[in-house]
């Protein structure tokens, strides 16, 4: 079997960005592709896991590279979860933002016990407001 090869990138197509969301069971917009593809478009930390040319994991985020990277999407096929493809992700944005930049991110509710597994302290002080649509 062919080895995961994770790569940062800066151009993905929306329909197979989606088709990870999906078949991850995460909550995102997967059926409107024009959205997927600006949050593609606009972020400027993603890496990808492929498996025989397959995009199979991904890792989307914002960061100043210096103080703070909020990590928008951390997600991985069902299919090929439980071998260690996000926990790698994980390892992959660590690296490339350094040990100075406070990692961010939102946990769904059916990963909040996964985080603490790969190195992430609950945050009380956090806020938000609601998205509209």
């Amino acid at each position: 079997m062919e080895q995961v090869r994770y790569e940062f990138v800066t151009d993905l197509n929306a329909a197979e960005v989606a088709d990870v969301f999906r078949n991850a069971g995460i909550r995102r917009p997967v059926d409107d592709t024009q959205r997927i593809q600006s949050m593609i478009d606009n972020s400027n930390l993603i890496v990808t896991a492929r498996l025989n040319g397959r995009l199979v994991g991904i890792a989307r985020g914002l960061t100043d590279f210096a103080w703070c990277c909020y990590l928008s999407d951390l997600a991985v096929d069902k299919q090929f979860q439980r071998m260690g493809i996000g926990k790698e992700l994980m390892r992959q944005v660590r690296e490339e933002i350094g040990p100075g930049v406070k990692l961010l991110l939102v946990a769904a509710e059916t990963a909040e016990e996964y985080y603490p597994k790969i190195g992430f302290e609950k945050v009380d002080r956090a806020y938000g407001i609601p998205r509209m649509y």
